[in-house]
């Protein structure tokens, strides 16, 4: 059975920092790549960031200079590391993994960033 296990999501003030983790098991798959979305109260989900097989990250605009993107040996864990954090950075973060046409997404977890 897969699962996606995400963790590390807390408060924290505005202007620092947090490492949220992501955690893939059981698969039987080549995971291809690791994507982290968010979705912030009132809004749709967003694409935040992806990791592939070769540790090639993409962002979007508005994490690019902020948040970074990296996976251990193993390939089974991904981290997001999230600097300067701001109060528009609240949301509920998920990690997604993909393989040739398989993906499976975890539960999410929480970041809240008071100002």
């Amino acid at each position: 059975q897969v699962q996606v296990v995400e963790s590390g999501g807390t408060l924290v003030q505005a202007g620092g920092s947090l490492r949220l983790s992501c955690v893939a098991s059981g698969t039987t798959f080549r995971i291809t790549h690791f994507d982290w979305y968010r979705r912030a109260p009132g809004k749709v989900r967003e694409f935040v960031g992806s990791i592939d097989s070769t540790g090639g990250a993409t962002y979007v605009d508005s994490v690019k200079d902020r948040f970074t993107i990296s996976r251990d040996g193993a390939e089974t864990t991904v981290y997001l590391h999230m600097n300067n954090l701001n109060p528009e950075d609240t949301a509920v973060y998920y990690c997604k993994i993909a393989g040739r046409k398989e993906q499976y997404w975890g539960q999410g977890t929480q970041v809240t960033v008071s100002a």
